[in-house]
């Protein structure tokens, strides 16, 4: 697990470089800390087929992107501003991606965000595989062929050890190359548990995502 990045948001708000960043399950630099869910809320919910109730990555939606996809209710995006700055780099870059985009899971009453990382132009496959071996901590990862939306795409599974909590934890991406790069969508959670709660939002994601 990241280290915590929430004690870097008032010098980053200060040089009001980055709108939001990214790490492990805190948010990423700059984004406006709300309230924590209750104990009722954080304890993960059972999985649910999710109501879509945005789209992302369009004209007019929080983040431009090379894709657009449903966002679950109540999940809320908000931009990386400057994230190619180098003085932030070790929080927006993972091997060959930069983050763009960040959803909180935390107003749908989960501990865990999907961030959409962007990467040059190239084999999806080559792409994931150098995002999750940048990773700190990360093992066992597992690549499959699949689709997102209807376009074709790499995914995996693989887990990370959380020195917080002292034990492996879940998680899970994808991979689908556009004219304009590679584009890696991530599921993070502060366990396992909440990690799997979240995955009807990421299928959400995947089977709806459109190439732009």
């Amino acid at each position: 697990m990241r280290p915590p990045i929430r004690p870097l948001v008032p010098a980053l708000l200060a040089a009001g470089t980055l709108l939001t960043g990214c790490g492990g399950p805190e948010p990423l630099p700059g984004a406006t800390p709300g309230a924590r869910p209750t104990a009722e809320a954080s304890a993960a919910k059972p999985a649910a087929e999710p109501v879509a109730a945005a789209s992302l990555g369009g004209p007019g939606t929080a983040c431009a992107l090379p894709v657009s996809f449903s966002l679950a209710k109540d999940w809320e995006p908000e931009a990386v501003r400057n994230p190619e700055d180098p003085e932030f780099a070790a929080l927006t870059r993972q091997g060959p991606a930069t983050v763009r985009c960040e959803v909180d899971a935390k107003p749908a009453g989960h501990l865990g965000f999907l961030r959409v990382w962007t990467a040059e132009r190239g084999p999806a496959r080559a792409a994931l595989e150098g995002f999750v071996k940048a990773e700190r901590g990360s093992s066992g990862a597992s690549y499959r062929e699949t689709t997102a939306g209807g376009a074709p795409a790499v995914e995996v599974t693989y887990t990370v050890r959380s020195e917080l909590l002292d034990e492996d934890k879940e998680e899970r991406a994808f991979a689908v190359a556009t004219p304009e790069g590679t584009v890696v969508v991530h599921l993070a959670g502060t366990d396992t548990e909440e990690h799997r709660a979240m995955l009807p939002a990421y299928e959400l994601a995947r089977t709806s995502l459109k190439v732009r």
